[in-house]
């Protein structure tokens, strides 16, 4: 049987008898997967830079903790490569006429992974009293989960009604239903949702981890240690995790896809990730072999790899696969114009024409080319990004480079070629701090006088949050594949977070809401459209880039498939064992 040298690294606390005695009980002579080779074990390793705080699900806050999660649990709709929603745990489901009641029908030969917290230590089949358990979870104060927003005002908790024939009949109660609440079983494969009001991107919030299946057994048997103990459906199940170290998953030979051809899925047989502070030894590991692949290039090798077109360089084009797509992400320099505040009622920012000059007054394509090597799109149409289907710069006009548009500006606002106008400090964090000085620089052209202001991330989440920020760099990245996400931001009803601007348009308020009820997309998308280019003509933000999706892969790697929302799939991944 051939070692796996990825689990051989100097860090790394296997020993190479312990690691195939695990993989030898993972089920690999069950279905290894095409091309596994002579006692080949196929092992995807990655390194997560950042660490993973948790394997909680209802803690999948950032994207180190996503990608894990996804490996080991399931939702009931998934999102695939295209952004549609294709059915996971639930095969299929029905929406009232209302669209305010959703009823999921559950696949039946899905099962929890194999655990101690299960008699026997055989994980049992899931149910649809395991959904109701997961979201009330969720919801519940004690658990305190980071994703309770998630369903904040937008779920109906009273009491279940029924009329024959009219299932959404709020004339009766019927007494063959469950009592009441948000979340029903109405039988062992039937789940139903419930909603205040019309929500359609209701699948786009089940879509995300935070909505994974658990088993009650397991949160009781591991209290506050469930948190390294995780059971799921997913396709990977947990074997062990040394933090800062090393996280193992193996296969999950019950998973319950198959591929076209029939074979069960996962094809690989277990996950490793390392947990590597340097990003530099990261790549060095990736360059060996050691790593099959990179999410982002850092800019300590940006240079090496890539030139300013960002394509691979000639020396790299053989050794490495370069996948760059359209990623959920706009990042953004943001204004606050909240005018009962005392920071904007004496700043320069709270007249229109200085914001708008401000868009006007950096060059956004030259900013790309140099700091970026081109990875990502200027931001000149709207705050929602290239990548959702409702995106469509013909519809949504935004800035481009235009110093003497700019200079206009400020002459109209009293401040011909900048004088008269007080400096305006603009806060970032470190790993932004070059994209804040070129901005800086050339908005000092047209004469204004930024000062760029370096802090850490959680005193710029902090002052944004209790508005104590005028003028700082943002990002919003989307929890689910819909434009509404992106305009919640500025939604007045919104506190801060989303609304960081403090952003008050009735206008947008009405169209937001008339939104919320319309159901044929073409209409929705255009009322996004509307919203989009009111926030963009009120300019409480300057759009800087739309980001990218940027991946290294190690060439022996197939089918690992990028996506807007940059969430890991392994499911479908192959690894070649001739060119490990």
């Amino acid at each position: 049987m051939k070692v796996i040298k990825h689990f051989l690294q100097p860090r790394s606390f296997w020993t190479s008898g312990f690691l195939l005695l695990l993989l030898g009980g993972c089920g690999c002579l069950e279905g290894c997967g095409p091309g596994a080779g002579q006692g080949g074990r196929k092992v995807f390793a990655y390194n997560e830079s950042d660490g993973i705080a948790t394997l909680d699900p209802a803690f999948a806050k950032n994207r180190s903790i996503m990608w894990a999660i996804h490996q080991l649990y399931s939702t009931l709709v998934e999102t695939d490569s295209s952004l549609h929603f294709v059915p996971g745990l639930a095969r299929s489901w029905d929406v009232s006429p209302d669209r305010r009641v959703w009823t999921f029908h559950l696949r039946t030969d899905v099962y929890f992974h194999d655990d101690p917290a299960f008699p026997g230590g055989r994980g049992r089949k899931l149910v649809a009293s395991d959904m109701v358990y997961s979201l009330n979870r969720l919801l519940d104060p004690g658990t305190a989960s980071s994703g309770a927003w998630i369903f904040h005002d937008r779920i109906d908790t009273s009491p279940v009604v029924h009329l024959a024939g009219r299932p959404d009949s709020m004339l009766k109660i019927d007494p063959s239903l469950p009592a009441g609440g948000a979340f029903l079983a109405l039988d062992d494969s039937t789940f139903r949702l419930r909603l205040l009001r019309p929500f359609n991107p209701i699948l786009g919030l089940l879509s995300m981890e935070y909505c994974s299946a658990i088993p009650h057994e397991a949160v009781e048997k591991y209290g506050k240690d469930f948190r390294a103990h995780p059971v799921g459906t997913g396709p990977f199940r947990f074997s062990t995790w040394e933090e800062g170290q090393d996280l193992i998953l193996l296969k999950n030979r019950h998973y319950y896809l198959r591929d076209s051809a029939g074979r069960r899925l996962p094809y690989l047989d277990a996950v490793k990730v390392t947990f590597d502070t340097e990003k530099a030894s990261e790549f060095l590991q990736f360059q060996q072999g050691e790593l099959d692949f990179i999410n982002e290039i850092d800019a300590s090798f940006k240079d090496e790899v890539l030139n300013k077109r960002g394509q691979l360089k000639k020396e790299w084009q053989d050794k490495i696969v370069l996948r760059v797509t359209p990623q959920l992400n706009t990042e953004y320099l943001g204004i606050l114009v909240d005018t009962t505040n005392d920071l904007v009622k004496h700043s320069p920012l709270r007249i229109l024409a200085v914001r708008q000059a401000i868009n006007y007054g950096f060059d956004r394509r030259k900013m790309m080319l140099y700091l970026r090597n081109s990875l990502g799109l200027p931001a000149e149409s709207g705050f929602v990004p290239a990548g959702l289907p409702s995106f469509d710069s013909t519809r949504v006009h935004g800035y481009h480079y235009d110093p003497a548009k700019a200079r206009q500006l400020l002459a109209e606002a009293g401040f011909p070629d900048g004088r008269g106008m007080p400096a305006v400090k603009l806060l970032t964090i470190p790993i932004y701090a070059d994209f804040a000085t070129f901005i800086a620089r050339q908005l000092q052209d047209i004469g204004m006088h930024i000062d760029v202001e370096v802090v850490q991330k959680s005193l710029l989440l902090e002052e944004t949050a209790q508005s104590k920020a005028l003028f700082f760099r943002g990002s919003w990245i989307a929890d689910y594949p819909d434009a509404e996400n992106y305009l919640s931001v500025f939604y007045s009803q919104n506190p801060a977070p989303p609304n960081y601007t403090r952003y008050n348009d009735p206008v947008f308020d009405k169209l937001y809401d008339r939104s919320l009820q319309e159901n044929n997309d073409s209409i929705r998308y255009r009322l996004y459209q509307q919203m989009d280019q009111r926030v963009i003509d009120a300019a409480p933000i300057v759009p800087v880039w739309y980001d990218v999706v940027v991946h290294l892969i190690n060439p022996r790697v197939h089918g690992l498939e990028s996506n807007a929302l940059n969430l890991l799939e392994l499911r479908r991944v192959d690894i070649d064992e001739e060119k490990r």
